[in-house]
């Protein structure tokens, strides 16, 4: 339950610095704790002596339970991904996002900024270059409209 606590108060709300290399973004938790830290601490180092074996993996199947209906219902509806029949806004430069993985463990998907975007001949945005701070370091990734979620549109 700490871990769904800990996904729910560390969505973002608003976006806080517009510095691109040090994205920072107000959370729920942030205003929790004071503290700007971002990633949420890893569950899955605790001590298993402490505690049952059943409990434990009842607890995990939960957890499971909740992040597939997180990515099931509200990531999907961040991600609209309805037909262009009327326009829509592209995203832009300075939106925050988060990267899709499929292969990335319950709530470790990165968070980043649009750096750049890559429009085609009818001027619809298909491509971005998406700016994420991973271990102190600035990387660059450059995705497709559809594996990201906007969070918060600059």
């Amino acid at each position: 339950m700490a871990e769904i606590c800990a996904i729910l108060n560390n969505r973002p709300l608003v976006p806080v610095s517009v510095d691109p290399n040090h994205p920072f973004v107000l959370s729920p938790s942030t205003l929790l704790t004071q503290k700007c830290e971002t990633d949420i601490p890893p569950f899955e180092h605790l001590d298993i002596k402490d505690m049952y074996a059943s409990h434990w993996k009842h607890v995990q199947v939960l957890a499971n339970q909740f992040w597939n209906r997180w990515q099931g219902e509200y990531i999907q509806l961040l991600q609209s991904r309805r037909k262009w029949k009327e326009s829509k806004e592209n995203v832009k430069t300075g939106d925050v996002v988060l990267l899709r993985d499929k292969d990335a463990h319950r709530n470790e998907w990165p968070l980043g900024v649009i750096h750049n975007v890559f429009p085609d001949a009818d001027a619809r945005v298909r491509k971005v270059e998406i700016r994420v701070s991973k271990n102190g370091q600035i990387v660059h990734y450059m995705r497709p409209v559809n594996e990201i979620v906007m969070l918060l549109p600059q």
